[in-house]
C-alpha cells in the first residue's frame, strides 16, 4: 500500500504538475507551438516518412529545420535570447533506426506516441522480470508489483515515457539479452544487442565486455558474436544502400552535439569549472578501470554471480561517464545494479558497516523523488502558486537525481572489490 501511494503521488506529481509547468515554460519563450508529448519520437517518424515519399536524408539542415518546426512549431534563432543552437534537436541516430521504424511513419504521429507510450510501458514493465531471471533472482508476486509500481513511476522512466524515448526500448533489449544469455541462447542474444546500438551510449562498454568474454572462450561463446555481427552488418549494409554516406553525415552530426547536450554525469556533478579540469580525468581512470575489470571477469561463466555483478557495475558505470547528464530516461540501465544491491542487502546476515552506509545513501538518494513527491502534493495547497512554481520548490523532487547513479556506482564497485578479495582468499 505504501509503494502504491508513493507510485500514484510520483505520477500525479510528474504528469499533473510538474509536466504542465514545464510545457507553459516552454510556451512563454516561443518553444510551445509544437510536439511536447512524444517529442524524442518525432524526429524518427518523420525522417521515416520523409525517406519513404521524398527518399530525403534525415541528416541534411532541411531535415533539422522540419524537425525544429514540429518539435518547436517554428525554426529555432541564435540570436532570440532563450533559443538553443541552429542544429538543436538535428537527427542524431544512427540511419537505420528509420528501416527498423519506418512501418510506423505510415501512421499519423498523434497516433504514434500513443501507442508508443503504451508499448514502452510494456516493454519497461517486461524488462524488470528478466532483469531478475538474469540475476537469478526470484521475486513473490507482491514483491514483483511493489519493483514493477516504483520502476513505472521513477521519474526517469515517467519522462521517457511522456517523451516516447528509445532509451527504455534499449533498456527492454539488454534486459533481453542478458536473459537469453543466462539460458545459454547466445546467438539471440546477440542478435538483440545488435539492435541496441541505436542508442550505443547506453551498450558500448557492455558490448566491448561480452565480445571479449566471448573471445575468451570461443569455441563455447562465438555465437554471441556471429549473432552481434551478422545482425549489425545486416543493419548497416540496408542503410547503406539507401544513404551511401550517412556514417560521415551521423559523426559529423555527433560532432556538434556536445555543443547543446549536457556533459556526462560525472562531468555535471562537478560543477562547470572543477567538471572540465577534472571531469575527463575522472572518466578516463573509470573507463580504464572498467577495462581492468572487464579483463579479469572473461572467463567467468554467465550463471556466475560475479558475472551479474560485473554487467551491473559496466552498465552503472556507462551511466555516470558516457550518457549525458540530462538523459535520466537513459539511466534505467541502472536497474540491474539496483536489483543487485537489494537482493544483495536482504540475502546479508550480518552486512558491515561500510555496507550499511553506502546502502542507506544509496536508498536516500534513490527514494528522494516519492517521498518529496508526496509531501509537495500536500504542501502545495499551503503554499502560493508564485512560490510553489518557482525552481527551488518545483524540481525538489528531481534534485537527488544526479546521485543515483553515483551511489549506486559506488555501492557496486564496493560489492565487486569485496567479491575480489573473497575470490584471492578462495583461490590462494
Amino acid at each position: 500500500m505504501l509503494a502504491l501511494l508513493l507510485s500514484c503521488g510520483m505520477i500525479y506529481y510528474h504528469l499533473g504538475i510538474y509536466l504542465p509547468h514545464a510545457i507553459q515554460r516552454r510556451v512563454e519563450i516561443g518553444l510551445g507551438g509544437g510536439y511536447s508529448f512524444g517529442d524524442d519520437f518525432y524526429p524518427i517518424w518523420l525522417t521515416s516518412r520523409a525517406a519513404l515519399q521524398q527518399h530525403s536524408n534525415p541528416y541534411t539542415a532541411e531535415s533539422t529545420h522540419l524537425i525544429q518546426l514540429g518539435i518547436f512549431g517554428r525554426s529555432l534563432d541564435p540570436p532570440r535570447a532563450g533559443d538553443p543552437p541552429p542544429d538543436y534537436r538535428a537527427f542524431a541516430y544512427p540511419a537505420y533506426i528509420d528501416l527498423i521504424f519506418w512501418p510506423l511513419a505510415m501512421l499519423p504521429f498523434p497516433t504514434v506516441r500513443v501507442g508508443l507510450a503504451i508499448a514502452l510501458t510494456i516493454a519497461t514493465t517486461a524488462s524488470i522480470p528478466l532483469w531478475l531471471r538474469f540475476l537469478g533472482f526470484r521475486a513473490s508476486p507482491a514483491l514483483l508489483t511493489i519493483l514493477l509500481m516504483l520502476t513505472l513511476s521513477n521519474s526517469g522512466v515517467l519522462e521517457g515515457l511522456f517523451a516516447a524515448q528509445l532509451g527504455l526500448f534499449v533498456g527492454f533489449l539488454l534486459a533481453a539479452a542478458f536473459a537469453a544469455l543466462t539460458e545459454e541462447r547466445l546467438f539471440f542474444a546477440g542478435s538483440l544487442f545488435s539492435i541496441t546500438f541505436m542508442k550505443p551510449q547506453m551498450s558500448a562498454i557492455a558490448a566491448i565486455y561480452l565480445i571479449l568474454w566471448s573471445v575468451s572462450d570461443w569455441r563455447e561463446r562465438r555465437a554471441f558474436v556471429f549473432g552481434l555481427f551478422s545482425w549489425s552488418v545486416l543493419l548497416l549494409t540496408a542503410s547503406l544502400i539507401v544513404w551511401p554516406h550517412w556514417i560521415t553525415q551521423w559523426l559529423h552530426i555527433l560532432s556538434s552535439y556536445g555543443s547543446y547536450s549536457e556533459p556526462p554525469l560525472i562531468i555535471y556533478s562537478l560543477g562547470p569549472n572543477l567538471g572540465q579540469r577534472l571531469g575527463p580525468f575522472l572518466i578516463a581512470s573509470l573507463l580504464a578501470a572498467a577495462a581492468i575489470l572487464m579483463w579479469k571477469m572473461r572467463n567467468v561463466p554467465a550463471s556466475s554471480p560475479l558475472f551479474s555483478l560485473t554487467v551491473s557495475l559496466l552498465l552503472a558505470l556507462t551511466a555516470i561517464t558516457i550518457i549525458p547528464g540530462q538523459a535520466v530516461h537513459d539511466q534505467v540501465v541502472l536497474l540491474p545494479g539496483i536489483l543487485f544491491i537489494a537482493w544483495t542487502w536482504r540475502s546479508s546476515s550480518s552486512p558491515s558497516l561500510a555496507l550499511k552506509v553506502i546502502i542507506a545513501a544509496s536508498a536516500l538518494a534513490l527514494f528522494w523523488q516519492w517521498g518529496v513527491a508526496t509531501v509537495l502534493i500536500v504542501l502545495q495547497h499551503f503554499i502560493s502558486p508564485e512560490r510553489f512554481f518557482t525552481n527551488r520548490v518545483i524540481m525538489l523532487p528531481y534534485s537527488a537525481a544526479a546521485s543515483v547513479p553515483l551511489a549506486v556506482s559506488a555501492t557496486l564497485a564496493y560489492l565487486m572489490a569485496k567479491a575480489l578479495r573473497k575470490k584471492r582468499i578462495a583461490y590462494g
